[in-house]
C-alpha cells in the first residue's frame, strides 16, 4: 500500500497520469496464499486453529505457512488478555488495546521493512490525546508534553549524532512513534521507555553482530524495542518508577 502510494506521489510531481492500479488496501483484495494465489476463506483464517488444521500449509498448493502468523496471533492475544485483566471492562480497555495493538502492528512493519508508516504512527498519537482528554492514562497537560519531548528527544539525539558521524543513526518514524508513546503514557513514562529499548536494543545488536555476524552497515531497526518499551510502560511504569525512586 505505502508502495503504490509512492508511485502515485511521484507520478505526480513528474506531471504524470498515475499508472491504474488494482484496489489494494486492508479490505480488498481478500487474503491469498503467496505460492498459488488461493483466496483464504472464513475457516482457513481462524487466528492460530486454521494454522494448526491446516499443518501449516495452503490447503490448495501445500506450500509452507510461516509459523510467524500463529506466533503473532497468540501474542496479541497475550496483549489483549494482559490489557483486560489490567483494566478490565472499561473504556480504558479499548484504548489499551488500540494502543498495543498498534504497537505490534509498527514493531514487525519495521522489522520487514525498515519503516513505521505515519498512517500508523500519526493516528496513535492522536488518538493518545484524545483518550487522555479525559485523563485516561495521564493527564492532557502530560499527554501534550509527553508527545512534544518524545518527538524532540530522538530528534536531538539524531542530529547530534549525524553531525558526529556524518551519518543517519534512525529514522523520523522513530521520532512520531515515540511521541505517540508519549501521547498515551505522558512524559513521566519516556525514561522507562527510552532505557528499556535502548538496553534491550544494544543488547539485541550486539548478539546479532557476535552470533550470527549481522554486517555493522546494515541498520537493525530502533522501532520493535521502542514499541516493547512502550507496551511495558503501559503495564510496569509506574512500578519500575517508583522503584528506581526507592533505590536512591
Amino acid at each position: 500500500m505505502l508502495e503504490a502510494d509512492w508511485q502515485a506521489q511521484c507520478a505526480e510531481l513528474r506531471g504524470e497520469s498515475p499508472m491504474a492500479i488494482e484496489v489494494y488496501n486492508l479490505w480488498a483484495p481478500r487474503s491469498a496464499c503467496p505460492g498459488c494465489g488461493h483466496f483464504i476463506s472464513a475457516l482457513e483464517n481462524i487466528p492460530v486453529l486454521s494454522w494448526l488444521a491446516l499443518r501449516g500449509r495452503c490447503r490448495a498448493c501445500g506450500v509452507g505457512i510461516s509459523v510467524r502468523y500463529p506466533l503473532v496471533e497468540l501474542f496479541a492475544a497475550f496483549l489483549g488478555a494482559a490489557a483486560a485483566w489490567r483494566f478490565g471492562p472499561t473504556m480504558d480497555l479499548v484504548g489499551a488495546l488500540a494502543f498495543v495493538w498498534t504497537l505490534l502492528a509498527l514493531a514487525f512493519i519495521d522489522l520487514d521493512t525498515t519503516l513505521l508508516p505515519d498512517t500508523l504512527t500519526l493516528p496513535l498519537l492522536w488518538l493518545g490525546l484524545l483518550f487522555n482528554l479525559f485523563g485516561t492514562f495521564t493527564t492532557l497537560q502530560s499527554a501534550v508534553i509527553g508527545a512534544i519531548a518524545g518527538y524532540l528527544s530522538l530528534w536531538l539525539v539524531y542530529w547530534a549524532f549525524k553531525l558526529a558521524t556524518g551519518k543517519e543513526g534512525m529514522g523520523f518514524g522513530d521520532f512520531k512513534l515515540l511521541a505517540a508513546i508519549g501521547a498515551w503514557l505522558g512524559w513521566e513514562m519516556l525514561p522507562v521507555t527510552i532505557l528499556l529499548s535502548s538496553l534491550v536494543g544494544a543488547l539485541a545488536g550486539l548478539l546479532m553482530i557476535v552470533l550470527v555476524r549481522h554486517d555493522r552497515r546494515i541498520p537493525i531497526p530502533f522501532g520493535p524495542y521502542l514499541a516493547g518499551g512502550g507496551i511495558v510502560a503501559l503495564f510496569f511504569g509506574a512500578h519500575l518508577m517508583q522503584a528506581y525512586l526507592a533505590s536512591f
